[in-house]
């Protein structure tokens, strides 16, 4: 599923060191999108547009529509196909890898279908999620959305699926050929070295923001990335120091922003990353029932926080 020719047609946008023959369209970058919603809860789709385009001319390689920071799981089918349609629109599709989880595999491979008919060039498929899934079934599930042809990358949040993709089931994904990435949600940066030994073609994605420095200095090949729907050029120019090298800018930057980062590790994280992004003169709005607003003392830290971190000239 990644060989060049398979991939030689996803080219635009791509960063200056990669070549075409090792493009990959998950690495770099990829803003987990936050949704804008109107006051009636509304999506508001033209917002959403010019979100992800901004995003693009702000330095991030692209976004993930229709994971947790998008509100997939209270979308209409209708809202959610128009989600991935109106990003790959606004940005091109190369640069959309949407969220396909569904608690059923048949269901999953569906949006992974839609999002493939849509133009996209990968998408991210969480476990099986309706019940703690044992490896049979986890493995079934990835083959099955496989077959609509895209790459995969593997979204392991054991936090909140109770299904851990540990790395030793990560490296049969990979060798069967059902992922070619994952992001990695759990927290615990000792797994990208036991990942680098079992399965070295696998490419690692920060998944939590908090960790970004560690996981960046293991080896990381990407970012799932929530911050940066605030402050997407210091998000991304930390995330370019780390994976060079340059550690002095990237734990400078790592100090300035991980107050805010944190959230991202956070059951409120999607209402907090909304206060940032409304602070800073985007429009995040509210989130659908059963997410609730901030606890005001919630509320005056991110507050805090982003207002510093502005201070500070970051953005």
């Amino acid at each position: 599923m990644n060989s060049t020719d398979e991939m030689s047609h996803v080219t635009d946008g791509m960063r200056p060191d990669m070549t075409a023959t090792e493009h990959r369209p998950w690495r770099g970058v990829l803003v987990a999108t936050a949704l804008p919603l109107n006051d009636d809860l509304s999506v508001n789709f033209d917002r959403y547009a010019e979100h992800c385009a901004w995003l693009v001319d702000n330095g991030c390689d692209g976004v993930v529509p229709n994971g947790s920071l998008g509100e997939y799981q209270v979308l209409t089918s209708e809202e959610r196909a128009k989600v991935v349609e109106t990003a790959v629109a606004a940005i091109g599709g190369e640069r959309v890898m949407p969220g396909v989880a569904a608690y059923g595999s048949a269901e999953a491979r569906r949006w992974a279908e839609q999002a493939r008919d849509a133009g996209c060039a990968s998408v991210m498929l969480l476990p099986p999620n309706a019940y703690r899934a044992d490896e049979r079934s986890v493995l079934a599930h990835y083959a099955e959305v496989a077959r609509a042809g895209l790459p995969v990358v593997a979204y392991n949040n054991p936090i909140d699926t109770k299904v851990d993709l540990v790395p030793e089931l990560l490296a049969r994904l990979h060798g069967e050929g059902w992922i070619q990435g994952v992001k990695e949600f759990s927290g615990d940066v000792r797994r990208a070295y036991r990942l680098a030994e079992l399965a070295p073609e696998l490419d690692l994605l920060i998944g939590a923001d908090d960790v970004l420095l560690e996981l960046a200095i293991a080896g990381a090949k990407g970012w799932v990335a929530g911050y940066p729907n605030a402050l997407p050029r210091s998000c991304v120019e930390l995330y370019r120091a780390a994976v060079a090298g340059d550690l002095g800018t990237a734990k400078k930057l790592y100090e300035q922003l991980h107050p805010l980062l944190r959230w991202d590790s956070k059951v409120e994280f999607v209402q907090a990353i909304k206060v940032s992004m409304d602070i800073v003169g985007r429009h995040g709005g509210g989130c659908r029932p059963p997410r609730v607003p901030l606890l005001p003392e919630q509320e005056t830290a991110v507050r805090s926080a982003t207002e510093q971190a502005v201070a500070a000239g970051l953005a």
